[in-house]
């Protein structure tokens, strides 16, 4: 496990923050919260595993906590297949931070995110988050069947022209008809990573991991690319409620294993010949839940433990006709990508885009050395590039691939709007 703290509002890096784990006692909980009084209070005492400190990353160093044997994922079962921990974090001139069940695999890298909000902020953030149990393991209302194409009707509610990838998610916490349910703005691969570690096992197959993220992204931009809920006079994109939609936890951990492959693949949505609306790619656990021509999340947990890839998993459930699509567009990304790695011996318009943006994010993440701006790769930008990785965990090659490229640009993006706020 390692904990990533920054700030709320501006996202940048919280150094000298305290870190505490223990063990959950999450079932410990009331209603509101707060420990029952015959199981002592909400603070940290005797019982703690590790304190720890933030480096100027905003990171923590990581740590090796107990998780139950791996087998107790790959099947379903009665016993809990991973281990949860609590996380309470506390920065002077911020509101100390507690996070509530923690979900840790057995060979798996967690990462959880810490979001302070500053003391004198106005706007009311709890202080406590609670992370539910994964769908596939807790009680949650199944899918309400809906078709997997809009009609689009003759007073052309389809919103789009193309499918774009959205800067922002707008998550409303709770059924579309609870008016007092927070409402989230949430990045775009931001809100796949949680929503596919709210919904899947990150110790399945990497096919089955790529099959069912595809699945859920193609979900998600239908309902961007139909402006579903807008168009039903509501303000946000997508709800939390499994009944009407996918899981999503704020501030809840993600796992390296998901978020690698959203990284890799978070322009693709699901389509079929002559439609042009990603599809909505409903699904169940098919355990506890049946639902034939959807996805089976168990299904293709075997299906990938027999060797099929991603596409051939999507089209046992979906038909041989579905096929990986590419939006034409994503929004707030500055610079497009250059169509092949960069490295030793690059040169040129994208190189010396590259090298701006990481001498904009030094100035944030102080572990990042500066380059010189030439549009020459050279080996301080592959030293540079070869930091950024191993920050934002990407494997730390040095090489700028597609996912790197995209990643440098949403921390790039980020902290130029922190610069414009100052």
């Amino acid at each position: 496990m390692q904990i990533q703290v920054v700030s709320a509002f501006t996202a940048i890096p919280i150094s000298g923050a305290s870190v505490t784990i223990r063990e959950s006692r999450k079932e410990n909980l009331t209603d509101t919260g707060e420990e029952s009084e015959t199981n002592g209070n909400s603070s940290f005492g005797d019982d703690i595993l590790y304190s720890l400190i933030s480096d100027t990353s905003g990171q923590t160093e990581d740590l090796t906590l107990p998780a139950p044997p791996l087998h107790y994922s790959e099947e379903p079962g009665e016993v809990q297949p991973y281990s949860e921990y609590d996380v309470h974090i506390e920065a002077p001139g911020y509101a100390p931070l507690t996070v509530n069940g923690s979900n840790v695999f057995s060979g798996q890298q967690t990462i959880q995110p810490a979001i302070l909000r500053p003391d004198n902020s106005t706007l009311w953030f709890s202080p406590l988050i609670l992370i539910p149990p994964n769908t596939l393991f807790g009680d949650f209302p199944p899918k309400i069947p809906e078709e997997e194409i809009k009609p689009m009707q003759e007073n052309d509610e389809i919103v789009l022209s193309r499918v774009v990838v959205p800067e922002t998610i707008v998550v409303h916490d709770g059924v579309p008809s609870n008016a007092n349910a927070a409402n989230y703005f949430v990045p775009y691969k931001d809100y796949i990573k949680n929503v596919a570690s709210c919904e899947i096992y990150s110790t399945w197959p990497r096919a089955t991991l790529t099959a069912n993220i595809l699945a859920i992204m193609s979900f998600t931009l239908n309902r961007v690319y139909t402006e579903w809920y807008r168009n039903r006079g509501y303000d946000f994109t997508i709800t939390t409620s499994t009944a009407y939609d996918q899981k999503y936890v704020y501030g809840r951990n993600i796992f390296d294993s998901i978020s690698e492959v959203v990284d890799e693949i978070f322009t693709a949505y699901l389509s079929r010949p002559g439609v042009r609306q990603p599809l909505f790619t409903q699904y169940c656990d098919g355990n506890r839940v049946s639902c034939p021509n959807w996805l089976s999340q168990w299904g293709s947990k075997r299906l990938g433990d027999q060797g099929y890839s991603a596409i051939e998993i999507l089209r046992y459930y979906y038909g041989e006709s579905i096929y990986i699509n590419t939006a034409e567009e994503i929004s707030g990304i500055p610079f497009s990508w250059p169509g092949n790695n960069l490295d030793i011996g690059s040169s040129g318009q994208k190189v010396y885009q590259l090298q701006e943006q990481l001498n904009t994010i030094a100035t944030a993440y102080p572990a990042l050395p500066a380059v010189t701006v030439d549009g020459i790769y050279g080996e301080g930008t592959k030293a540079s590039v070869r930091a950024f990785q191993s920050i934002f965990g990407l494997p730390a090659t040095g090489i700028v691939d597609y996912a790197t490229w995209f990643k440098i640009s949403d921390i790039f993006v980020g902290v130029s709007k922190i610069a414009e706020l100052a």
